[in-house]
């Protein structure tokens, strides 16, 4: 701070840059994390990126029955949704401390 209660201009620039290399940093890190969800007791099985971009699904034989789609359909339906649901968290773990520190409680673009 300078005297008079004025703070320093280049201390907030490089507070600013700091927090957006930790934010750039932590976006990279969550694009490459891999989150698993789980519907059925294990029967489908959706892997999401930690910005939440389904990117694998498993489906066990067991949970095929052609005479029975809509179950399936449910199934993966609720794999997707709960390794979304992780990675919501994961997001707001690594980016909430963040977008605070930028005065805000959401980060433009993600979906928390």
């Amino acid at each position: 701070m300078m005297p008079g209660g004025q703070p320093n201009m280049q201390q907030l620039l490089q507070q600013a840059q700091k927090m957006q290399q930790d934010l750039a940093a932590a976006q990279a890190e969550l694009a490459e994390a891999r989150i698993e969800g789980s519907a059925g007791g294990g029967l489908v099985k959706a892997t999401v990126s930690g910005a939440g971009e389904l990117v694998g699904l498993v489906i066990d034989p067991k949970a095929v029955d052609p005479e029975d789609t809509e179950t399936l359909a449910d199934l993966v339906l609720a794999a997707v949704r709960d390794a979304n649901a992780s990675a919501q968290a994961v997001q707001q773990d690594k980016l909430g401390p963040l977008a605070q520190g930028l005065g805000g409680g959401q980060i433009p673009g993600l979906p928390f």
